[in-house]
């Protein structure tokens, strides 16, 4: 049949099916379309997977959730533990030895399974090669494919917890460092307060009208003692807070060892005498290998310390000290050492009586008086030196019979080779007929009114004429109008012009006049900037009056 012979209705109805078949047509192909997207898009998720998968910071395992087998791991895992990746696929979880003590038997896994998810905040693993390392374990149940997996995380925590351990060392020893701190507080307040207690209290006594001389003496002699004790332990906190500042400085020079060995000796002997103990100088070094480049105030402080700190701790016997030229070390040391017969140091704190503040921390019998700080600042001014210290003790047991005991050691490096040492073995006699020390006129630059009148009324004695000024400024005229002072004793710390630059000022028009700086800070370094100013020499306050007399004695005689 023809188009013609076809009925205008036959031929709608063609139409119409063609229509749909083209519907249809289009419908299947948006389908494929869609299709071909879904699958598109599910190979780049694939693909990103894979690439987190592979890239991942962390341990990563699936397993089957119905067999418990390893369907895949990653290379972290396996970099981590050490296992190759055949010895972890197609293996059930429970089978690696890493995991025994996870998963130890099926029952287990199926709980595992069940639950959905377990977390281990801190699980010890073993590595192939036996080392053992802290993990975080997470597992968590999913669909992949219609089918249950079981997606293992595991993260390596071994630095985290060393970072924990380490910040609560740090916070342990921090409140340590505090609660010693607040002890040493403590301490330093009893510490000033008993000698400050003992210089008012008995300059209070000194008013009684009818006060014997005896007593008066007696009175003296404690305030003396007091303003002592109480300057030890103000030096003490001077010096550790400069050492703990970094603020601590040497200065070195041509130093005879043997002369601060007697010089020591000589200056502790009526102390421990009056103690009935005995004081041994038992070694010194050859005279030619005696004389070396150190600092000798730092040597002397040393000393003192750890002589001073035998005494307070021991009660019969003796106490021992000198030193040795270790020439077997490398380089060549000096090795002292200050041993007594005393109540000894227990092992478990022969370490930690050169730490700072330690001594305020102990409650016993050792707990004498002082500020605690003698060891350290030895032991820091010994490393300053380029030296060592350290100790040998045995403890006291009056019970059993046993005698105690302690020896300190420390060493400085020996720099000059002997024959390099110069040797002087002329014996220097004081010629009393040299002295010209009588009858000057003094000039005493001072701001502190105390101060004023105690110096003036020492130095009557050598004076036809006293001038006072109360800062640089009046000093520098005082000066200029009196072109024939013989002394200025030079504070350093004045108002307006201080000791340093009226020292400079006196000397563009007086060169010959004798200059003794005084100050109340009494640093290490105070001399050299002294000198450089132009001063004769320095004395620190307080000012002693015999070291005041010797000091003038030495500079006018070797003027004159």
């Amino acid at each position: 049949m023809n188009i013609q012979d076809k009925t205008k209705k036959e031929l709608i109805s063609e139409l119409q099916e063609l229509h749909q078949e083209n519907d249809s047509l289009k419908k299947n192909y948006e389908d494929i379309a869609k299709f071909k997207n879904v699958e598109s898009d599910l190979l780049a998720s694939e693909i990103r997977y894979r690439s987190l998968f592979e890239s991942a910071k962390d341990g990563i395992l699936i397993l089957d959730a119905e067999t418990g087998k390893i369907v895949d791991v990653n290379p972290y895992l396996i970099n981590l533990l050490g296992f190759s990746h055949d010895q972890f696929i197609k293996k059930s979880i429970w089978e690696i030895g890493i995991f025994k003590d996870i998963i130890a038997n099926q029952d287990k896994f199926i709980e595992l399974r069940e639950s959905g998810y377990v977390r281990y905040s801190d699980l010890p693993l073993e590595t192939k090669d036996g080392r053992k390392i802290n993990v975080e374990f997470v597992s968590n149940v999913y669909l992949a494919d219609n089918k249950k997996v079981i997606q293992c995380n595991i993260r390596d925590i071994t630095a985290r917890i060393k970072i924990e351990k380490e910040l609560i060392n740090a916070k342990e020893k921090a409140e340590e460092s505090d609660r010693l701190k607040s002890a040493f507080l403590a301490n330093m307040s009893h510490e000033i307060r008993t000698p400050m207690n003992g210089i008012l209290g008995f300059a209070e006594l000194l008013k009684k009208p009818d006060l014997k001389g005896e007593k008066q003496q007696e009175y003296i002699r404690i305030i003396t003692k007091s303003g002592l004790r109480m300057l030890n332990i103000i030096n003490n906190i001077i010096d550790i807070s400069k050492i703990e500042a970094g603020l601590m400085e040497i200065y070195k020079k041509e130093s005879n060892i043997n002369e601060q060995l007697e010089y020591v000796y000589t200056f502790f002997k009526p102390e421990i005498e009056r103690k009935e103990l005995q004081l041994i100088l038992s070694k010194k070094l050859p005279l030619k290998e005696a004389i070396i480049n150190t600092d000798p105030e730092k040597i002397y402080a040393i000393l003192t310390n750890l002589v001073k700190n035998a005494i307070k701790f021991t009660n019969k016997g003796l106490i021992e000290f000198g030193c040795i030229l270790k020439k077997d070390t490398e380089p060549v040391e000096v090795e002292f050492f200050v041993k007594d017969t005393g109540i000894g140091i227990p092992k478990n704190m022969q370490e930690a009586i050169f730490e700072r503040f330690i001594q305020a921390d102990i409650s016993d019998i050792h707990a004498l008086q002082g500020s605690g700080l003698g060891l350290t600042i030895s032991k820091a001014y010994v490393e300053l030196l380029g030296g060592r210290m350290w100790v040998k003790s045995e403890e006291e047991n009056l019970q059993a019979g046993k005698a105690g005991g302690s020896t300190l050691y420390f060493t400085i490096p020996y720099s000059i080779k002997p024959e390099d040492i110069p040797v002087n073995t002329a014996v220097v006699e004081k010629d009393e007929t040299k002295d010209n020390i009588q009858n000057l006129k003094i000039l005493i630059a001072e701001d502190d009114e105390a101060s004023k009148i105690l110096l003036s009324i020492e130095l009557e004695e050598f004076g036809r004429e006293i001038l006072i000024a109360k800062n640089g400024f009046e000093a520098v005229e005082l000066c200029r109008n009196n072109p024939d002072t013989d002394l200025i004793l030079m504070d350093i710390q004045m108002p307006g012009m201080n000791g340093y630059e009226a020292t400079r000022q006196i000397r563009k028009f007086n060169h010959d006049v004798v200059v003794i700086a005084q100050t109340a800070f009494a640093q290490y370094g105070d001399r050299e900037k002294s000198i450089d100013a132009g001063c004769n020499d320095y004395i620190s306050k307080p000012i002693n009056k015999a070291e005041l007399q010797t000091l003038m004695h030495m500079t006018f005689n070797v003027l004159h």
